[in-house]
């Protein structure tokens, strides 16, 4: 990947989603090398899947992007993410929330899977009222070949969202961003989209 052609998507990708909308470059499996590229694309904001990562990704370009955490955060490790993150997206523990001094998002599990990390969205109210600092909601959407699958789900997120006081929606990955722009995301995570130009 070169930084024009990161660029290219990029800029393409804020034009399409618009002002209202953060960008975060999903950096998982960017490597360390590769992190200068997308400071030289002009990239504003990543987002961290794994505390350890970020830490030695930060020691290097700590100035260079904002910092978001995009992974499950344990409680142990918020105060790590805490001194460098503007926005961490993906809390579903009261331990970890009460940790944290930065905004951060609800994880929202729409689907009931197990498998998966969030909250039950009757339990929203809930959060809020413990926690009258939450930013707003984040949900995952099983993998998708067909984006418009994501729609019902993030349409629901917006909707709960709204229910209760609540603006900030990190919905969307590469696979299904522009249908979250759609549906009202403020925040969309996009990996692949941008390093190798998928969807």
């Amino acid at each position: 990947m070169t930084a024009d052609e990161i660029r290219s998507r990029y800029l393409a990708a804020k034009a399409i989603a618009g002002d209202g909308v953060t960008i975060v470059a999903a950096t998982k499996y960017v490597s360390l090398e590769d992190m200068e590229v997308l400071a030289e694309a002009g990239v504003e904001v990543v987002g961290e899947n794994r505390v350890q990562d970020m830490l030695a990704k930060h020691a290097v370009y700590g100035d260079a992007f904002r910092w978001h955490f995009i992974g499950t955060l344990q409680s142990n490790k918020a105060k790590a993410v805490d001194r460098i993150c503007e926005l961490v997206h993906a809390v579903d523990t009261d331990s970890t929330a009460r940790r944290l001094t930065v905004p951060w998002l609800l994880e929202v599990n729409l689907s009931g899977e197990e498998s998966k990390g969030g909250v039950p969205p009757d339990t929203i109210g809930e959060w809020v009222a413990r926690h009258p600092g939450i930013k707003g909601l984040m949900t995952m959407p099983a993998p998708t070949g067909n984006p418009e699958d994501s729609r019902p789900a993030f349409r629901h997120l917006a909707a709960l969202a709204d229910s209760h006081g609540l603006h900030g929606l990190s919905m969307g990955t590469s696979q299904d961003w522009r249908v979250g722009v759609e549906e009202g995301a403020t925040y969309v995570r996009i990996g692949s989209a941008l390093w190798s130009g998928d969807r």
